[in-house]
């Protein structure tokens, strides 16, 4: 992961950034943090599962690996590998891939699990209680 030296005093300042690029970052402790490409294991896995849900909840409310959802805690965001959304949310999306904390939990966030203690630690507890946190039902 690239660390950089941009600071952000709030999670409204880093939603006014725009380095010119594709690139998804993690705001932890008013820095950015590039989060790495998935792993090939990874996005065939989140292409299946997004294949299984599509026929069930349709293309508005299925969201893959690029929404980002606020958090409380640190990181201030993270980027889930697959998620639903209610209808409502979908039209409050247009503008920004951004799911913020006013807006409500989605429906359901799907993390896939990469290999390794740190990653395991990071997705079964971290991000799991951040998504509790925020009243996620699944």
């Amino acid at each position: 992961m690239v660390q950089l030296k941009q600071r952000f005093q709030s999670f409204d300042d880093y939603l006014t950034y725009d380095d010119g690029t594709e690139n998804l970052y993690e705001l932890f402790n008013g820095e950015l943090i590039e989060v790495p490409p998935e792993s090939g294991f990874n996005v065939e896995t989140a292409n299946f599962l997004f294949a299984l849900l599509l026929p069930i909840v349709g293309h508005r409310r299925l969201r893959g690996h690029g929404l980002e959802i606020e958090v409380r805690g640190e990181p201030r965001n993270r980027y889930p590998d697959l998620t639903v959304i209610h209808e409502e949310q979908v039209e409050q999306l247009k503008r920004r891939n951004t799911l913020r904390i006013s807006m409500g939990p989605p429906m359901l966030v799907v993390e896939i699990v990469s290999p390794g203690e740190v990653q395991r630690n990071r997705d079964y507890v971290a991000k799991r209680g951040q998504y509790q946190d925020l009243g996620i039902p699944e």
